[in-house]
This record gives structure tokens, C-alpha cells and sequence, in this order.
């Protein structure tokens, strides 16, 4: 017998007008009450009625109270045990209560005494009573969504991205109309004969909504989003939140997927588009920059006092076909990266000494600026990552070329790594000009440069950020940006020691 009653108690006491005594007081208070004279009466009365209080006389013939009091404490039932005894010191008050006792009062005892230990009792017992069944009652609201005739359930039903709903367990508790079509589940499925293994297939998504199921993942406002891909070239956006209580607790996960297809399409397009455009237009730029150089040079040679104003239209036509030929690089390169391309075969590369190298070479630039540029690199040298090492040197140099550009003459830069896992990770750091808060969710974007009144005349395309965090992602690493304007920005990267399972970059 499994649970008890609060109304239901039971006196233990070999002395008959002290068990009759109590029971007229009980009784009163609407217990329904139990005698017993002995402790193995006791203990029998307990095996057959679901008894929650037990008032036991520690003194008595043949089993003691503290034998007693063990066997009640060890069916683990929640039973509460107030121990009554005269002839007790309070050591022994102290023993049954560090054995689980939950009170005592002593014999022989006055009325009040009496009911005021049991009705605590009744109390505490009548709350843990509650405080169960509204966890229980929480945990069901989740398992029988899936049944409800609500118009919760309605609305999740008639919604066109799917939805999945597990519990805190992490089971699957709910899968609505949609999700069964997007990610060609059996019909006939039920959601708790289903396992998110089965759903996604995918390791890292599963254990991502497992660990929010369970309350495991603490910042909810950096669920990462994941990409999949079915069999029959069909792109899902999946996103997850947990399911939070009245007291901010985890009742388990939401899942929502989103059918991307349509928009990985025209993506490919618009790349196509950029990459085709931009190599037909590479070829004659370059015939113009060099005629423009050839004429530079034949008018340098002619007439070392010529015009001044053709020189310079011509000094800036060559310098914007300079421009637009950097541009159109930058475009191919991501659209490249987008294609899931690499210039070359992946290779052993040591990245402190890669960056050692960048910073030999930028050091110049940073020195025309009175500025500070340091590389610290770890001793001994990291593990080599596998990668495409034109593009390792184009994340890095790409990073540092921003710090230098956006700090102010006389401003530091410090570029670091070390291990974080099994990761290295590198930070870029500056005292430069930073990024206002508004403007950082659009730094990676195309084209994006930020532009007030110290940025203004800094030259750039706005595809450095964009080809930087196309590598990184294209490697399974990852890629942060902390800024604060007027003091300064820090770049973090990410990059996974292990060799990317695509083999690229």
C-alpha cells in the first residue's frame, strides 16, 4: 500500500486508558482512529490501512518503540511519527528523531499538547499531499496535449510550422499535423512512441532538446539555432525554447520547425547570380585598370608638368577600378564559401604560427599609425587544425585588418590564443573606436560597414565580416563580437581541433 490518508491515524500504546484517551481526542478532530496495544499490532494495522500519523509509546512489551519506529521509517511511505514516552531523557527524544521521528511530546500529556502536535503533523502532511499533485498535475499538462480538446491544442494544430513538445523526461509528448507531413513521420505514430532520434536523426539537435527538456541549458536567450537537411533535399530552420512554469521551472521543450526550402533556393540563385556577374565583370575592369595604368605612366613620362587635374581623374579612376576589382575578389570568394567550396586541399595548419606571420606583416600598417599590434602565441605551439590555409590566413588577417582600420592613431592591439576545449581559440583585441550596440546584429551582414563621424573616411567593401564568418562556418567553429563604443571591440574564434566531417576549409 503505497499512499496514505491524513485523516487516518494510529495509537500505539500498551496502556489502555491512555489509547482510549486519545482516541476520544482524536476522534474530535474527525481522524478516523487505530488502537494498538503492541507494536506488532501496530505494525499490522499500518500493512493494511493506508495510516499517515502514528502516535508510539517507546516503552512497551515485547517490540520497543525504537524498534518500531525503524520498520515504519523504513517502508518509506511518508509516514509521520510522534513519539510518546515517560520515562525518556532527552537523548532518547533525540535518538528517535535522528532515526526520523517526527516529533514527540511527553507522557503523561495534557490535551492541547496532544492536538497540537498532531494537527502540525496533519499540516505538513496535507501540503507535501499538494505540493505533489501539482507537479504531477503540471507534468500532465504536457503529456496530454496531445489529447486536450482545448483551443490550445487547436491553434498548435492548425499552425503551418511544425511543433514538437516534449516533457521534462525529454519525451515526446506532442507532434502537431505539420511536423507528421515536413519531416515525413508515419501517421500512425503516437507522440510517445516516438524518440527524438527517430524524428531528427541528428546527435547535436537531440541532445540540445534533451538538455532544455531537463533544465540543463541556463542562458535561454542563446538557444542556437539548427539547420537540417531531409533525404529528399528538403531545408529545415529548427529553433527550441523550454516550456517554463509559474516559478520559471522547466516543464520540458518546444520545438519549431520551419520549411526553408524555398529560401535556400533563391539563396543559391542570388549566389549563382553574384558569382556569375561578378566574374563577367572582373575581366574588362582589369583591362580598364591596366590602360589606365599604361596611360599613367606614358603621361608620367611625356610631360612630368602635365596637367594636374588628368592626373588626378586618372590617379582616382585607377584607384576605383582598384576598388571594384577588390569588390568583385571579395564577392567570389563568398559565393565560394556559400557553395561549400575551398580554393585549396585542407592541410595541416599551426595557427600561432600563421598569426605570428600575419602580424609580421600587418605590424607596418599598425606602426604607420603609431599603433601597437602584439601576438602572443602559447608555448609549447597547439595541435595543427586541418584547414584550407589561404582561408585560415583570410579570417585572421581579415579580423586584424579591422582593428587596425577601426582604432585610432596611438591605440593597442592584442592578438592572442589558447585552448578552450577542444578548440583553439583566438582573440583579437583593440582599444579602438567600437560598435554602438544597435549596429551589432548587422556587422556580418553584406556590404555592412559602420559609419559616423571617426569611420567615415575608412575605405572598405563590407564583405570582410561576412567571408570570415562564412570560413568559420564552414568549419564547425564560431565566431563572437563584444564591443563597447568609444573603448573598444573584441573578436572571439572558435576553431575546432578535429577535422571537419565535410573536409572543407
Amino acid at each position: 500500500m503505497g499512499k496514505i490518508d491524513p485523516r487516518k491515524i494510529l495509537v500505539i500504546d500498551d496502556e489502555p486508558s491512555l489509547r482510549e484517551g486519545a482516541r476520544r481526542i482524536l476522534s474530535r478532530m474527525d481522524f478516523e482512529v487505530f488502537l494498538a496495544p503492541r507494536g506488532e499490532d501496530g505494525l499490522s494495522i499500518i500493512e493494511q490501512e493506508p495510516v499517515a500519523i502514528v502516535l508510539l509509546d517507546m516503552k512497551m512489551p515485547g517490540m520497543d518503540g525504537m524498534e518500531v519506529l525503524k520498520r515504519v521509517m523504513a517502508l518509506e511511505r511518508g509516514i509521520l511519527v510522534i513519539v510518546i514516552t515517560g520515562y525518556a531523557t532527552v537523548e532518547t527524544a533525540i535518538e528517535a528523531m535522528q532515526r526520523g521521528a517526527y516529533n514527540f511530546i511527553p507522557k503523561p500529556y495534557q490535551p492541547d499538547q496532544l492536538r497540537i502536535a498532531v494537527s502540525r503533523a496533519r499540516e505538513k502532511l496535507e501540503l507535501a499531499i499538494e505540493t505533489k499533485r501539482l507537479q504531477e498535475e503540471r507534468k500532465r499538462t504536457l503529456e496530454d496535449l496531445h489529447t486536450e480538446q482545448s483551443r490550445t491544442l487547436t491553434i498548435i494544430e492548425s499552425l503551418p510550422n511544425g511543433v514538437i513538445v516534449t516533457n521534462s523526461d525529454g519525451k515526446v509528448v506532442l507532434i502537431n499535423p505539420a511536423c507528421y507531413r515536413y519531416l515525413e513521420i508515419a501517421p500512425q505514430k503516437e507522440p510517445g512512441d516516438i524518440t527524438l532520434d527517430e524524428i531528427f536523426n541528428n546527435q547535436e539537435l537531440c541532445s540540445l532538446i534533451l538538455d532544455i527538456s531537463k533544465g540543463r541549458y541556463i542562458d535561454y536567450a542563446d538557444i542556437p539555432a539548427h539547420e537540417i537537411e531531409l533525404n529528399n533535399k528538403k531545408f529545415f530552420m529548427v529553433r527550441c525554447r523550454p516550456v517554463l512554469g509559474e516559478k520559471k521551472e522547466c516543464l520540458g521543450a518546444v520545438v519549431n520547425v520551419v520549411d526553408i526550402s524555398t529560401m535556400k533556393a533563391l539563396d543559391q540563385v542570388k549566389s549563382e547570380f553574384v558569382a556569375k556577374v561578378s566574374h563577367e565583370l572582373r575581366s574588362p575592369l582589369s583591362t580598364i585598370h591596366e590602360q589606365l595604368n599604361m596611360v599613367m605612366m606614358a603621361n608620367a613620362g611625356e610631360n612630368k608638368d602635365g596637367n594636374e587635374e588628368e592626373k588626378y581623374m586618372l590617379s582616382r579612376a585607377k584607384e576605383k577600378t582598384r576598388a571594384l576589382i577588390s569588390t568583385i575578389g571579395d564577392l567570389l570568394d563568398l559565393s565560394r564559401i556559400e557553395a561549400g567550396m575551398s580554393a585549396k586541399e585542407p592541410k595541416p595548419v599551426q595557427i600561432d604560427e600563421l598569426l605570428k606571420n600575419i602580424g609580421d606583416f600587418l605590424n607596418a600598417r599598425a606602426i604607420s599609425k603609431n599603433q601597437t599590434l602584439t601576438v602572443t602565441t602559447p608555448q609549447p605551439p597547439f595541435p595543427a587544425i586541418i584547414a584550407d590555409p589561404m582561408a585560415i590566413e583570410s579570417v585572421f588577417g581579415n579580423i586584424i585588418s579591422n582593428a587596425i582600420n577601426y582604432t585610432q592613431e596611438g591605440g593597442q592591439i592584442d592578438v592572442s590564443c589558447d585552448l578552450a576545449g577542444n578548440n583553439i581559440r583566438v582573440k583579437v583585441k583593440d582599444n579602438g573606436f567600437g560598435i554602438d550596440a544597435k549596429y551589432m546584429d548587422k556587422i556580418f551582414e553584406r556590404f555592412y560597414r559602420v559609419k559616423n563621424e571617426k569611420t567615415r573616411f575608412i575605405t572598405g567593401t563590407g564583405l570582410g565580416l561576412p567571408i570570415v564568418k562564412g570560413i568559420v562556418d564552414s568549419m564547425n567553429g564560431y565566431i563572437n563580437v563584444e564591443s563597447e563604443l568609444n573603448k573598444g571591440t573584441t573578436f572571439t574564434v572558435l576553431l575546432p581541433l578535429k577535422k571537419n566531417p565535410m573536409g572543407i576549409m
